[in-house]
């Protein structure tokens, strides 16, 4: 974009969760962690699940977990989609943590995608609380 920001859309099955100019978008891919930066490559990734952080133009910080989904990246237009997707302050802390011990639980000595993907997401809200 010409004023030097990303065009940024968090998106959820079921409603438009963030949108709005940003300077940088943290997330996690299959490959790895991923930071978009202006000028950015076209990127098309499966995103696993897990916190997700986007530094606003003015420079807050949106945090955020994310189910499984995928993040396109191209011409300064970042898009994050996923099935579930919860900003930090929807978040109950109490809740993500007995979450995420659930979850733990049923991963435990579990090859299952499912359960894994399961994990994924819970920690990803108890990290979209803290980091």
């Amino acid at each position: 974009m010409s004023n030097g920001t990303l065009r940024v859309e968090l998106v959820a099955a079921d409603r438009l969760v963030w949108s709005g100019e940003a300077t940088m978008v943290m997330a996690r891919t299959v490959e790895g962690d991923i930071g978009v930066l202006v000028g950015h490559a076209p990127v098309l990734s499966v995103m696993h699940g897990g916190a997700l952080r986007i530094t606003e133009a003015s420079g807050n910080v949106v945090r955020a977990a994310v189910s499984d989904g995928f993040v396109s990246v191209a011409a300064d237009r970042v898009s994050i989609l996923a099935d579930r997707v919860e900003l930090a302050d929807e978040i109950d802390a109490s809740a993500a943590r007995s979450d995420l011990d659930e979850a733990a639980a049923a991963a435990a000595g579990s090859e299952d995608p499912a359960v894994a993907a399961k994990l994924r997401f819970a920690q990803g809200r108890v990290d979209a609380l803290t980091k």
